[in-house]
């Protein structure tokens, strides 16, 4: 098999410079390479550079796919916006980690497989790349996923708890739900950790009323601050900054389900276990009904079919001997399925003795015919 690795790497924040694009094509003189990413592909040989090392220098997001079944994916974002205390009960697995670099903070998430699928890498990084935002803003749903893929993967002992479980899990966005299966997290193990979160809308997670009045009682010294920030547009987190800053001055525990009780990683394992096989007898149970349905469907049919056939019992058995005539394959393949038709038909009005009969002359009139009384055998007539 030949190997393929994908690099691709996004700066969001600040663009790269000149200096910056040309240190990065020192490193790689086949990579494609713009002010906002950096993108290569390898069939043969290896980077040369460090995705960490480029992750704290340049960009805010990276990701990789190997065909041996690694992949990796990165975010950089700044420290000071996020809940570190919080972020480390996520992130404490083989799998999942955050690094401090400088005043940000990088989270690395990695998935293996031993039994890998071809696919290209392309496309990945921009389907996944809005969860940047989503920590920025407090929604730290796929740091409780990726920590839920340390669970699958046996990092923990069985015996710790769960991180405080985010809101909506039984609800993901486009992006968390690529991030799912980029990760390859055990849906059943999701369904099994959603039961305990907690369900809110967007009204419940920004009070619109009381943000208007926080952001009215800002002195106005503070708010021309503020205001000068925006305009000179160097701060790319200043709405999340705010609304960090909004939201530490109210009871902010509706984010999660403070009032259950953390379960254990062998819970999880077993309960997610649990799920798997009702779900399999549930998919078990409505595919026997629909295959019911259709064996009831096709009984009422073949029973109208039948009901017509016997109409015409005597002009059947003519056109039996008319395909039979013509020595043609497909036309045998006709005559035989007309002839189970009337076996059918005599066993439902009870005349199966004269079926026997008359099939018998047939097999006789045409026992030279050793393509027809090949398939007449084999239709189970013989």
């Amino acid at each position: 098999m030949s190997e393929y690795q994908y690099y691709e790497f996004q700066a969001i924040d600040q663009p790269l410079d000149e200096k910056a694009m040309q240190a990065l094509r020192d490193i790689s003189t086949r990579a494609q390479i713009t002010p906002t990413s950096f993108v290569n592909e390898y069939n043969y040989g290896d980077f040369k550079g460090s995705p960490m090392k480029l992750m704290e220098k340049y960009f805010d997001a990276f990701l990789y796919v190997a065909n041996w079944g690694t992949r990796e994916f990165m975010l950089k974002v700044p420290l000071r916006l996020v809940n570190f205390d919080l972020v480390k009960e996520y992130c404490g697995g083989e799998n999942v980690t955050a690094y401090k670099k400088g005043e940000n903070l990088v989270f690395q998430f990695i998935s293996e497989t031993d039994d890998p699928e071809w696919e290209e890498g392309e496309g990945w990084l921009s389907s996944l790349i809005t969860l940047r935002s989503d920590i920025l803003h407090g929604d730290y749903r796929c740091l409780y996923l990726g920590w839920l893929y340390c669970v699958q993967m046996n990092d923990f002992e069985e015996d710790e708890f769960e991180p405080p479980i985010p809101a909506n899990l039984d609800n993901l966005n486009a992006p968390l739900k690529n991030f799912v299966d980029f990760m390859r997290i055990d849906t059943d193990l999701i369904a099994v950790a959603a039961r305990n979160s907690a369900s809110t809308t967007v009204d419940q997670a920004i009070d619109q009323k009381a943000l208007s009045a926080w952001i009215t009682k800002l002195p106005i010294e503070e708010k021309d601050e503020i205001l000068l920030r925006l305009i000179q547009g160097h701060d790319p987190h200043l709405g999340a900054e705010l609304v960090q800053r909004y939201q530490s001055t109210i009871t902010w525990d509706h984010r999660y389900e403070a009032d259950k009780t953390p379960r254990t990683v062998a819970d999880l394992i077993a309960n997610g276990k649990m799920h798997a096989t009702e779900k399999e007898q549930r998919i078990a149970e409505k595919t026997a009904k629909e295959m019911a349905r259709k064996e009831q469907e096709k009984a009422v049919i073949r029973e109208k079919y039948l009901n017509e056939l016997a109409k015409r019992e005597d002009q059947v058995w003519r056109q039996v001997e008319e395909l039979i005539g013509t020595k043609h394959q497909s036309d045998y393949d006709s005559a035989v399925r007309l002839l189970v038709d009337l076996n059918d038909l005599g066993i439902k009005i009870k005349k199966e003795k004269p079926f026997q009969e008359k099939l018998q002359c047939v097999r006789e009139m045409h026992n030279r015919k050793s393509s027809f009384i090949k398939r007449l055998n084999a239709s189970g007539l013989g």
